[in-house]
Formats: structure tokens, C-alpha cells, sequence
């Protein structure tokens, strides 16, 4: 499968996080956005420190943070182990993953763990630490560090792991050129870190967006493949805006009708429009479109189409995103609403103080990159398919009967229709892609109050979704490519759905944390 300009769309970070200016540390008065429609709980403000510490270790381990002596973080994140563990067990072994661990207090938690991981390939995990779903939480653009009231340590016990070598603070040289590689290497480090915390026999939980697609299925395939519930219990994934398949079905086939669906953001002329039409035509990505994304789909293998790097007149994502850049030189791929100036981005410079590195026990003196420039799969990148075009993602769904895929429509980079393409192309407790739309369902978030100017989301009805067979779909309105930055509340719903804290995402009702 060739991903040259895919990986290279998914590691563009110019303006990969998209945020809005705001004082994180305002405190107002309560906000209620919808007075009277059940937004009867009234929250304090976060609370990250009261946790029941049951992995407390002696802090000669090494693992220990002090919660309350992170550089420039104005408060007690609370209970955090961090560091570096081996992918083996071997004596002498160079390669280690670097991790940091949050205990939850919550206690439905207490038998279970959930991992998240970035994409890239190549990117770190802090990225969705301090910009998505961590504890803390500093946004793009902002004055500094805030609490998350999104945070999904409020459900779960969570670890955020930077893999595969090669990336962030991890130690070593890559080695692999595939993704089951990559797996191997990973339930290595995994089993050394359930040791070390005496995490034996929990559930587990994988997430992830982006190139995660690719991770997350293949890792979970891993842990089924050990047949070893003391280590690898796994229960359910959940991955946001992912790559799973073909490239030129996910970003190059529905290019066209993506744009003409934004057309009020693109704002492109009469000329250029018709000329992407005419692409879209010729290319045979029209007729691709009108036969395959449909519910039922056909049944059979849907034909692999040439990729766009052999002829670079039919690559519409490369066109479009060219043609952009001209009208808005801000463009973000990630979230297309976004305009100039481009916003500062504080996770580089923060991630590289040595005093930094020292409180949250990384190897001092790393030059730390949000997205490596290193192949973490030489020499030719990762040679696997995507996981739905080999039976990994099949396996996975019908092991766990848990899986969530969602997308944000305002996403560029892997809009929701080249998802439904692949998806519908792929076979799962014997029958072939969705049956109907996965759209056919509201996804509820409970009103509430907030009290937190650095940490709000939305509430009331804001997506779709639909489930079959094991598999659950959702799109989600507001949303670009990292989703629990850019729709928090809506992406915790979803881990309480994963989790079973709920039953269905329009649920009505509270969070099961009010």
C-alpha cells in the first residue's frame, strides 16, 4: 500500500493543533448552557488530587511523580507514575517505551486500564495528554496549563505510551518494518509494565486516533494472539479518525464531494470547482462512490484503484489541499474551520526543559520531537495493509464485540466517507459492512454547567451513530481530527460507552460521573 504522501499529510504539525485564544484561568460565574433541560448537577472545579492511590511504590522505583513540582503546572496533578520500560525481558535489552500512568479514583476503574496512543506513524502520546484527554490540559494558543473537566482519568485508569521506538522519549533504534512487528514489540513492553504495577488480570482498553488505526487494531490483535488474560485481558477498543485501509479510497476518492459539502469554507471559484468535478469523473472515483458507499453494500472485494502517486492528476487531495493553502495560508487539515494568525503551540518547547523532563522521570537532555523525524519502520516504511483489508480489524470486532470507530466531519485529512468506504468493504461476523446507515441514531452529551473557561464542550445533540454486529460508528458535528480536543464531552461519552458505563449513545441523562 503506498502511504508516501498520507504519512507525510498525517505528520504535517504546522498547525496540527488547532485551539482558540482563550485566559485558561478565567474563573467566571457558572455557564448553563441550556437552563432547564436537566443541567440540575452543579460540579466544582476539577479536582485531580484525591485519588485512592493504590499503586503507590516506593519512590525508589523511579517511577513516582510529584504532582505538585511540574514545571509552570499551577496545581497537584495528583497520583502519576512516568518513565521507561523494555519491550522485552531479555538481559541487556536497548529498547524501551516511555509511558505516564494516571491512576483514576473513579471506582468502577479499579479492575481495569486503558491505554491511548497517537498516530504519525511516529507522533507522541503526550500530544494527547496535554491537548486532548490528559488531566492537564494546555490548549494551542492559550496562556498555560489547566485542568481537564473532560479528562478521561475521571473514568478510567489511563496510560499514555509513546511507540513504537524511535519516538519521543523512548530509547533505542526501530527495527521493524511491519505492523505485527510493532505489536510484538509492544506486548512486551506491556507485560513489563502490568508487572510493575501489579496490573495483572485487568481489563484493558486500547485507544487512539489518526495512524492509531493502524496500532490499535493490530496491537489488540497481539493480545489475543498471547492468549494470556493475566496480561492481555482485552476488552475494547476505540479509535477516532483513523486510517485503516486504502489511502486513495480514505482521502482521494471522496475528495471532490467533500469539498463541495464544505463549499462555504473552501470558497473556491466556478473554475476550480468544475475542474475538481472533472477529476472526479475521469479518475472513476465518481462511479466508485455511487456503487460502494451504499447500505447494504455490494457484496464482494471492492477493486483496489491505482493509487494517486503513479498519476498525480487524479490525487484531489494533494489539488485541493494546494489550492487552499492559496485562500487561507492557515489552513488546518485537522479542523478546516481554523483561520489565520497561526496559534502557538507550547508542547515542543515544554516537552524539551531539561527541568521538565527531570519532574516526569524522561531521559534528560532528549531533543523530544511531537512528530519524529526518525523512520520509526526502516528502511522503507511500514509495509503492512491497513487493518481492515487483512482480517485484523475483523478479528478484533468479533473478539472484543466492542469497537468504536468515530470521525469528525470537520476533519481534512480523513473525512467520514472514505472511513464508511473502507468499512463497507470489510466482513465481520459474517456479513459484509453496515446493513444500513450508521447515522440513524442521535449522539446525546448531558447539559451541564461549566465552570472552567480553559475546559468547556458541548452538550445536546451533537452527531449521529449507528451500530451492528459488534461494531459501533459515530460522527460527530463540530469535531475536526483529534476529537476529544476539539468535542471533549462527546468523546467521553464515547469511553463510557466502551467502558459499559453506558448503554447507548443517546442515552439521555447524566454522565455516569455526575
Amino acid at each position: 500500500m503506498a502511504k508516501s504522501y498520507l504519512l507525510s499529510s498525517l505528520l504535517f504539525v504546522g498547525n496540527a493543533i488547532g485551539g482558540h485564544p482563550r485566559d485558561a484561568f478565567m474563573r467566571l460565574e457558572p455557564r448553563d448552557p441550556a437552563p432547564g433541560l436537566g443541567a440540575d448537577w452543579v460540579p466544582q472545579e476539577p479536582a485531580l488530587g484525591a485519588r485512592a492511590a493504590p499503586y503507590r511504590l516506593d519512590e525508589r522505583v523511579g517511577f513516582v511523580v510529584n504532582g505538585s513540582a511540574i514545571p509552570d503546572i499551577p496545581f497537584d496533578i495528583g497520583e502519576s507514575y512516568a518513565g521507561l520500560l523494555p519491550i522485552s525481558d531479555k538481559q541487556n535489552e536497548t529498547r524501551e517505551l516511555y509511558f505516564w500512568f494516571f491512576p483514576s479514583e473513579n471506582p468502577n476503574a479499579t479492575d481495569e486500564i486503558t491505554i491511548w496512543f497517537n498516530g504519525g506513524p511516529g507522533c507522541s502520546s503526550m500530544t494527547g495528554l496535554i491537548h486532548e484527554n490528559g488531566p492537564i490540559i494546555w490548549q494551542t494558543g492559550t496562556q498555560g496549563f489547566t485542568k481537564n473537566a473532560y479528562t478521561w482519568v475521571n473514568l478510567t485508569n489511563m496510560v499514555y505510551v509513546e511507540q513504537p521506538v524511535g519516538v519521543g522519549f523512548t530509547q533505542g533504534t526501530p527495527d521493524i518494518s511491519n505492523e505485527v512487528e510493532l505489536g510484538q514489540q509492544f506486548i512486551g513492553f506491556w507485560k513489563n509494565f502490568v508487572k510493575a504495577f501489579k496490573l495483572e488480570n485487568r481489563k484493558m482498553y486500547i485507544t487512539g486516533e489518526s495512524y492509531a488505526g493502524f496500532y490499535i487494531p493490530y496491537v489488540a490483535d497481539a493480545f489475543i494472539g498471547a492468549k494470556d488474560e493475566t496480561y492481555y485481558n482485552l476488552k475494547g477498543v476505540a479509535i477516532n479518525d483513523p486510517i485503516i485501509g486504502d489511502n486513495t479510497v480514505q482521502q482521494d476518492v471522496i475528495m471532490s464531494p467533500y469539498v463541495d459539502y464544505w463549499s462555504k469554507i473552501f470558497n473556491f471559484n466556478e473554475t476550480f470547482t468544475e475542474h475538481l468535478h472533472s477529476i472526479h469523473s475521469s479518475c472513476g472515483y465518481e462511479s466508485y462512490m455511487s456503487k460502494y458507499l451504499n447500505f447494504p453494500p455490494p457484496k464482494g472485494s471492492f477493486p483496489v484503484l491505482p493509487a494517486p502517486a503513479r498519476n498525480s492528476s487524479c490525487a484531489t487531495y494533494n489539488i485541493v489541499h494546494s489550492a487552499i493553502n492559496l485562500l487561507n495560508p492557515c489552513f488546518n487539515v485537522y479542523h478546516i474551520t481554523d483561520y489565520c494568525p497561526l496559534l502557538y503551540n507550547p508542547e515542543v518547547p515544554y516537552f524539551n526543559r531539561r527541568d521538565v523532563q527531570a519532574a516526569i522521570n524522561a531521559p534528560v537532555g532528549t531533543v523530544w520531537q511531537q512528530c519524529t523525524n526518525v523512520n520509526v519502520f526502516p528502511p522503507n516504511g511500514d509495509q503492512s495493509l491497513g487493518p481492515a483489508q487483512d482480517g485484523v480489524l475483523q478479528r478484533v470486532i468479533e473478539y472484543t464485540k466492542n469497537a468504536i470507530i468515530g470521525v469528525g466531519l470537520l476533519d481534512y485529512i480523513l473525512p467520514l466517507n472514505g472511513t464508511l468506504l473502507v468499512i463497507q468493504n470489510m466482513t465481520w461476523h459474517g456479513e459484509q459492512g453496515f446493513q444500513s446507515y450508521p447515522g440513524d441514531r442521535q449522539l446525546f452529551v448531558p447539559y451541564h454547567k461549566e465552570y472552567n473557561q480553559g475546559s468547556l464542550a458541548a452538550s445536546g445533540y451533537v452527531g449521529k451513530w449507528g451500530s451492528e454486529r459488534g461494531l459501533t460508528f459515530y460522527q460527530t458535528y463540530y469535531a475536526g481530527h483529534q476529537q476529544p480536543q476539539y468535542a471533549p464531552g462527546s468523546s467521553y461519552r464515547v469511553i463510557e460507552l466502551m467502558l459499559g458505563r453506558i448503554k447507548a449513545l443517546d442515552q439521555p441523562g447524566k454522565f455516569s460521573t455526575q
